[in-house]
């Protein structure tokens, strides 16, 4: 139902994470029962886990960390590991730029070029660790990189940008055909961002194998405020399930919906997958890991654009080891730790076996989900009040 927004305009009501809750079934599961292990084209993984490709959150040491605990960490091939051979000491100078200095640096530094040299370098570096190479790549850039990319053994590439269309639209340059490039690639691709039931099935119709969703909702982006343009998570990510559904109906291929950023806990994430998720992709909650490349720091792909960023430099108070927020054990209550055994807790409390049956869960619109009978724990910052 659309609502009136003034005399010839009106729109939709849109949900986030906050504004939804997960309904239990009649039935209860042993968490040990539960499956919540992920396959997309080849590839079978133990957590429905992408590590976003931001610097401040995936190296090729925190790329092959994630590998082995069982997701898929995806490194950027525009970024400062691709720039630069010595990437600590780039990192350690962004930690200590002050806030008013941070952005102005930063596309200083990310002024300096890609290296095809260095892109075959860190995905062989991921590879012969023993664990699946993913990397992503601006649609500008694909025609450029994809080559270097694929004579290193990529596994999975990752086509990413703020809002990723099927139909781009350009006087000046000459766009990058999805639907041509995809069915002539060696690997299988992922596609997104996008936000709408339309968006998401025409990028599914290029022959992705999944589709990220997400416009806006992560932690050091600032899309919403640079563009007023996004749609809050729970919404989108139902939508682009639809989506999926028609697809799957058209073609007889399954598309991968994969809900990227807006998750802080494993609610969050439980919340994505009961909206229709197969998986999800975070970067803060990885950015407080000890490992993070970025010292405390978290950034977006988009911070350092040289004419309009969309994006910031937030800090991110380290909490426990990669480990410990991926899988536990957690000692802090706020569900920023195990953030996958929240999930799959979440579906034994519910009573799902795993990822396919728990897209079916019920959910129902819970404004008062956050406050209810949290007066002490809002009131002295601990819980769900912190």
């Amino acid at each position: 139902m659309e609502i009136e927004i003034g005399i010839g305009k009106s729109g939709r009501r849109a949900y986030g994470f906050d504004d939804i809750a997960i309904v239990p079934s009649r039935r209860t599961r042993d968490p040990d029962d539960v499956d919540i292990s992920w396959e997309i084209d080849a590839f079978k993984l133990e957590l429905p886990l992408m590590a976003s490709a931001m610097d401040g959150v995936v190296s090729v040491r925190t790329a092959i960390e994630v590998g082995r605990h069982g997701g898929l960490g995806v490194l950027n091939l525009e970024g400062l590991q691709t720039r630069y051979e010595d990437t600590d000491s780039v990192l350690a100078e962004i930690a200590e730029l002050s806030p008013d200095k941070a952005t102005a640096r930063m596309q200083e530094v990310y002024a300096e070029p890609v290296k095809e040299e260095l892109i075959y370098k860190r995905i062989r570096e991921i590879k012969d660790a023993g664990v699946e190479a993913c990397a992503s790549l601006t649609p500008q850039k694909v025609e450029s990189f994809h080559k270097i990319a694929l004579e290193a053994e990529l596994d999975i590439l990752v086509i990413q940008g703020t809002v990723v269309s099927a139909e781009h639209v350009s006087t000046r340059t000459e766009p990058l055909n999805l639907k041509r490039f995809i069915s002539t690639y060696d690997i299988p691709v992922i596609v997104g961002g996008c936000a709408s039931y339309s968006t998401a099935l025409h990028l599914m119709r290029t022959g992705a194998v999944g589709v990220l969703v997400g416009v806006g909702p992560g932690a050091a982006c600032t899309t919403r405020g640079v563009l007023g343009v996004g749609v809050p998570q729970a919404t989108a990510i139902a939508d682009a399930s639809g989506a999926r559904i028609r697809h799957l109906d058209e073609t007889g291929r399954y598309c991968h919906v994969i809900a990227d950023g807006g998750m802080r806990t494993g609610g969050d994430i439980a919340k994505a997958i009961a909206c229709g998720a197969d998986a999800v992709m975070i970067g803060s909650p990885l950015a407080a890991a000890e490992e993070a490349p970025g010292h405390g720091y978290h950034w977006g792909m988009a911070t350092f654009h040289p004419t309009l960023p969309r994006g910031a430099r937030v800090q991110t108070r380290t909490i426990g080891t990669l480990e410990e927020i991926l899988v536990g054990p957690a000692h802090e209550n706020d569900g920023r730790l195990n953030l996958f055994g929240g999930l799959r807790t979440s579906l034994a409390t519910c009573g799902y076996a795993n990822i396919k049956e728990f897209q079916k869960a019920e959910v129902m619109v819970a404004p008062s989900l956050q406050t209810e009978g949290k007066a002490l724990q809002r009131s002295q910052g601990l819980g769900m009040g912190a």
